[in-house]
């Protein structure tokens, strides 16, 4: 059944509203970001907002004693919250980092007076709240939510909203994560004389901080009562002709008459259609290219814009939203890799959504500082570890020409059960609902360092590719692997081998000269066993910043830029090997991050080659000058005048291009 035909008939049957509350969260129906427009208009609900968490061992007291029904300062004492942000920094207790439970949210809003019109619709959408969300307007629930990091959204019925006074909007959000949530959390109990009553931890499997709360905006925002719902894009490009393959899902309420245009950056239609489902052919198209790819800045990243109208006989307002696409094609093959038809070499990191103070919350400055910073390294990709990020991040991606691989919150993957099974294929979907129409995705990455020695694996694996290639069969698909290659059970689904490893880190601690001989051979066994090209996604070693020793040791920035040096020289030799196909390596990771309290961390992960406050470690000037070498030598991009000043041995001007550019030393 059609998401069009799905909500209709809800519509149609009379289903009651929290039926249709189900199927957005389900995923079920569309996702499309908000926008004004004619017939659209949004309302920020971001701010500050009160709070307040439940005492400590009263679990669910604030459902059984219906907070949602009263003033959070009604209920007991409450403070003032940030939206949006995470909860745990804001606050000098030490035990809110370590809170587990429901933690409650509330703020009033008005309803402008002119949106009191039966020929509107009224939703609610959170762009992101970790983990577990209930939502409530004026005392009547509107919506539950699972999951961390993807938006869900609930229509307001107007009989429910004050147009003459202020609206109240109450959020519990529980960040207990449990075996079938991805990902994953256990809970402990411990019992003892030593033991407070009542004592519980959660153990998870992942290395970063579980931070909670509304993590991305919240925005109230209206359609017209036929409005779009979704739309698709697909798009191709043979010589200088592009191609985009449309389908629109709308939900009307009368006969619908669609039609779309599609515009150049200049505003000019550059093709058009007058049905819900079709193809628009593209002659001279300009191409989405990642940045380094191209010479001429203006050339990357280059995004049309697709209208699309709606009309139905019910009424005579139209339904308008306009989405950024770029045309691009991606191929792969089990020897190659292309955009454009060009072979692409990922040289990027692994990053996280994680800043002081506002742990997880979106925050508009450090996104565009992080993209300039990714710039000035030149890389030219970088993995969404680990979980989706916000649609404005993606936004930035799909604008400056830099390529993501998407990846699905499910994090070190253990006890593959059907509860787990159930909700990563629901993550999945949601996921590439919300991304299928970006240009910077070029690959999904279906989860993270799974226990897949499991034999119990092989099988969960079968069904998650199986069920990702039925959603979308236009981009490979991935999976993250630090397993041992003769006992995984995943690989031989993937289109693209992902390889994590620390050799001379975690294992064989301080010994570089390990790295050469170690990596080599485990990278030509996965290559020569599973007949895939291959990334290594993840290699690093945590450094303090401004700790020296000579001769190297361990957390030091000499021992970090050695570490990456003896990789570069296995990537180097790897790449030139015309008996396996290695088309990448991402370092881990961008910057430092929070992590749970442990002994091996010292507040936090130090494997950034940028501090958590985004200031350069050494390794981060040796990563620019690979990743600028690079990108000279594939693709002829022009390395920028201050590192070509500090090259250690000179490089004539007329070497550096692109049909001379070997004589680049990608090694340095």
């Amino acid at each position: 059944m059609t998401v069009k035909n799905f909500v209709a008939k809800l519509l149609v049957v009379g289903l009651s509203i929290s039926s249709l509350q189900k199927s957005y969260a389900q995923g079920n129906g569309g996702i499309l970001y908000p926008q004004d427009s004619e017939f659209r208009q949004t309302k920020s609900l971001d701010g500050i907002w009160k709070f307040r968490t439940e005492p400590k061992g009263a679990q669910d007291l604030g459902i059984g004693q219906s907070w949602f029904n009263q003033t959070l300062e009604q209920t007991g004492e409450s403070e003032l919250m940030a939206v949006p942000s995470s909860y745990q920094d804001l606050s000098q207790d030490r035990e809110r980092m370590n809170y587990l439970g429901w933690a409650w949210y509330q703020t009033e809003f008005w309803v402008p007076v002119e949106w009191n019109d039966f020929a509107r619709r009224i939703l609610i959408r959170f762009g992101s709240v970790h983990y577990n969300a209930m939502v409530w307007v004026n005392g009547i629930k509107v919506i539950e939510h699972q999951g961390g990091h993807l938006p869900f959204q609930a229509e307001l019925p107007s009989n429910q909203v004050y147009f003459d006074k202020p609206n109240i909007v109450t959020v519990a959000v529980n960040n207990t994560l449990t075996a079938d949530t991805v990902p994953q959390g256990f809970l402990t109990y411990k019992t003892g004389e030593k033991y407070p009553p009542n004592h519980f931890i959660m153990n998870s499997n992942f290395d970063f901080f579980n931070y909670a709360g509304i993590h991305r905006s919240v925005v109230l925002y209206t359609t017209p009562r036929s409005y779009i719902d979704d739309i698709t894009v697909t798009t191709d490009a043979s010589g200088t002709t592009g191609s985009v393959a449309y389908a629109i899902e709308v939900v009307t309420e009368g006969a619908p008459t669609v039609s779309v245009a599609l515009h150049d950056k200049d505003g000019v239609i550059a093709a058009q259609g007058s049905a819900a489902t079709g193809t628009l052919q593209v002659p001279n198209a300009k191409l989405w290219w990642p940045y380094t790819m191209v010479s001429n800045s203006s050339d990357a990243g280059y995004l049309y814009t697709l209208e699309v109208r709606l009309r139905d006989d019910s009424s005579d307002i139209e339904d308008i939203y306009r989405l950024k696409i770029g045309i691009r094609s991606i191929r792969w093959t089990d020897t190659s890799f292309t955009i454009n038809g060009r072979p692409f070499y990922f040289a990027g990191f692994g990053r996280h959504e994680d800043f002081f103070i506002r742990g997880r919350g979106f925050d508009p400055v450090l996104l565009v500082k992080d993209h300039n910073l990714i710039k000035w390294v030149g890389a030219n990709s970088y993995r969404t570890t680990h979980y989706p990020y916000s649609e404005e991040l993606m936004d930035v991606a799909d604008q400056l020409g830099i390529v993501i691989i998407d990846e699905c919150p499910a994090v070190s993957l253990t006890l593959f059960g059907p509860g787990l099974l159930e909700t990563h294929k629901n993550e999945l979907t949601r996921l590439i609902k919300r991304d299928k129409n970006r240009a910077s995705v070029v690959m999904w990455s279906v989860a993270n360092e799974p226990r897949t020695e499991d034999p119990n694996s092989e099988n969960y694996f079968r069904e998650i590719f199986q069920h990702t290639r039925s959603l979308d069969a236009s981009r490979p698909i991935t999976i993250v692997l630090d397993s041992n290659y003769a006992t995984d059970h995943a690989a031989q689904f993937t289109d693209i081998l992902s390889l994590n490893r620390y050799h001379a880190w975690y294992q064989d601690q301080g010994e570089l000269e390990m790295i050469g001989t170690a990596l080599t051979a485990e990278a030509q066994h996965w290559m020569d066993t599973f007949k895939k090209p291959m990334i290594v996604t993840e290699y690093g070693a945590d450094t303090i910043a401004g700790l020296h020793t000579s001769p190297s040791w361990l957390f030091t920035e000499e021992f970090q830029e050695e570490y990456m040096r003896e990789h570069f020289k296995v990537f180097d030799n790897l790449r030139t090997n015309s008996s396996v196909t290695f088309i990448g390596e991402m370092i881990w990771n961008f910057a430092d991050f929070m992590t749970k309290q442990e002994i091996r961390r010292v507040v936090g992960n130090k494997k950034g080659i940028f501090t958590r406050d985004r200031q350069p470690k050494a390794s981060a000037h040796l990563l620019r000058t690979r990743y600028h070498l690079l990108a000279n030598e594939y693709y002829g991009y022009q390395i920028p005048e201050d590192l070509h000043q500090l090259l250690p041995v000179y490089i004539p001007e007329e070497s550096l291009n692109e049909s001379e550019s070997s004589k680049c030393d990608a090694n340095f």
